[in-house]
């Protein structure tokens, strides 16, 4: 029995137009402002004027309701589809996978997914389930990745220096990234001596916390005819998947989560995760990048400190993971973050990252995970 046939291979999906504004710390700017300098940066990177776009999806986690309405209306109103998408983490990367299947679905042919959102008051539903927790901290993200780390110390022999390498190479990526929330090179001296956070995760380990937001248009072969649209930066989606964690034995259930919707993905593009030239994944936290490039399969299982230490996750090595400088260097705002993994993987198709260009770059991974915790990714292709 032959692989089923997706939507989208049934249905060429393509992104045509990218924008972005710059992540950074709070602020006093309005969320509207941020993400209309996004959608304003596709629109023209697309060559298509606002009315063109016949439905948006919102990814977004602390703004409240009805935030992509509020926004888009000061574009005019059009009367465009708008729907709003929350996934924690993953909010902008679920906003993407909609709009892409409704272009695969026919249902449209020019769709907008953007992601936008400021360091908002919203509380986590897991802190509202009426449950006890088991401890203070049975619900914070880092202690459960500080654990994590320290499991892999005891029974990996991962050692601190590697995961602080993550954090170099991600912060010198992110130096050359005009988008990203963090701007310096650091050291693994520096990394170190920050302060200590939780176990053995430091400060410049963890990714901050901030604002911003991130667009991409996606478009069908019928709408690039029929719009004169530039074919030739045309980037194909080529497979969309989503999941959520399950319960297993013998690995941690959300490094096997990524194992499982990253080979989905892949299996759907019909590739190998050797054939990947890039991927851009969620580095929240140092020890994650480690973990999930052995389980997304672009290097060995154990292999993730040795690959990056000689060379094979840099810029220019065998497969560039995180070339935008990751949540840890770029920042991770939630809503537009996974959107922003979208746009950096475009650039790096299309050959236009300057000097943080991944040579010959051809095929691409997106992948987030969400609280929760799901997990969605997208196999995207030059052309």
């Amino acid at each position: 029995m032959g692989r089923p046939t997706t939507l989208l291979q049934q249905r060429p999906v393509y992104v045509i137009g990218i924008g972005m504004h710059p992540y950074q710390f709070p602020s006093e700017t309005p969320y509207p402002q941020l993400g209309l300098r996004a959608v304003r940066e596709a629109l023209v990177d697309a060559g298509l004027a606002w009315p063109q776009v016949q439905s948006a999806f919102v990814g977004t986690a602390a703004l409240g309701m009805a935030a992509g309405r509020v926004m888009l209306r000061h574009l005019g109103s059009t009367g465009l589809e708008v729907a709003q998408v929350e996934n924690a983490s993953a909010s902008g990367s679920t906003a993407f996978r909609l709009a892409c299947l409704q272009v695969a679905s026919g249902e449209r042919d020019v769709v907008l997914a953007v992601g936008v959102d400021k360091f908002g008051d919203g509380r986590r539903a897991v802190l509202k389930d009426g449950l006890p927790p088991l401890s203070p901290t049975a619900n914070v993200p880092l202690v459960k990745f500080a654990l994590l780390a320290r499991r892999a110390m005891r029974e990996g022999g991962l050692h601190i220096e590697d995961l602080a390498a993550v954090a170099v190479k991600n912060h010198g990526n992110a130096a050359r990234n005009p988008y990203a929330q963090f701007r310096k090179p650091r050291t693994i001296e520096q990394v170190l001596n920050s302060p200590r956070i939780a176990g053995d995760l430091t400060a410049m380990q963890c990714c901050p916390r901030g604002e911003g937001a991130a667009a991409a248009i996606v478009v069908s072969e019928q709408a690039m005819r029929e719009l004169g649209l530039d074919r030739s930066r045309a980037v194909r989606v080529l497979s969309s998947v989503a999941s959520s964690e399950e319960l297993v034995d013998d690995a941690p259930a959300l490094v096997e989560l990524v194992r499982k919707s990253a080979a989905q993905a892949l299996d759907q593009a019909g590739i190998g995760p050797r054939e990947l030239d890039i991927v851009e994944l969620h580095d929240a936290f140092t020890i994650e990048e480690l973990l999930y490039s052995e389980a997304i399969g672009v290097c060995e299982a154990g292999e993730g400190p040795a690959f990056l230490a000689r060379g094979g996750s840099q810029i220019g090595g065998q497969c560039a993971v995180n070339p935008s400088g990751g949540l840890i260097g770029m920042g991770h705002p939630l809503g537009p973050t996974g959107i922003g993994q979208v746009a950096e993987i475009t650039r790096q198709l299309r050959g236009e990252a300057g000097d943080r260009q991944h040579p010959g770059a051809r095929l691409a991974l997106a992948h987030m995970i969400g609280l929760g915790s799901v997990a969605v990714a997208h196999v995207l292709s030059r052309g």
